[in-house]
């Protein structure tokens, strides 16, 4: 992503009726030949592109912002594994440099 989703995202706050939203199509098949069964299939196929593209929008913000806020409360908990795993390493390192024979050489 190019930048960061919104903090908060705008909420359908409307409620419409399915009545109020009815599409009503010709009852006579217009003059152009073209049958019903052809404009409902094509007004269909535009209402679902419409969709789709709404849909993604909001799928996309909606998981920018879920995988932001489980990042943000993993962090901590990353952050003190590798510390963890740092400092077994380190003494590892040290316990093999101690085995070794070698002398530590301070400065």
């Amino acid at each position: 992503m190019s930048s960061p989703p919104p903090r908060f995202v705008p909420t359908l706050t409307e409620v419409v009726e399915p009545s109020a939203v009815a599409v009503t199509l010709p009852a006579e098949p217009p003059s152009t030949g073209v049958d019903r069964a052809a404009m409902e299939d094509k007004l269909v196929e535009r209402v679902l592109q419409r969709v789709d593209l709404t849909l993604e929008r909001q799928l996309r913000e909606a998981l920018g912002q879920l995988i932001l806020e489980h990042t943000e409360t993993l962090a901590p908990q990353l952050r003190q594994e590798i510390e963890r795993v740092v400092r077994h390493s380190v003494s590892e390192a040290f316990v093999q440099e101690a085995a070794s024979g070698v002398p530590v050489v301070k400065r």
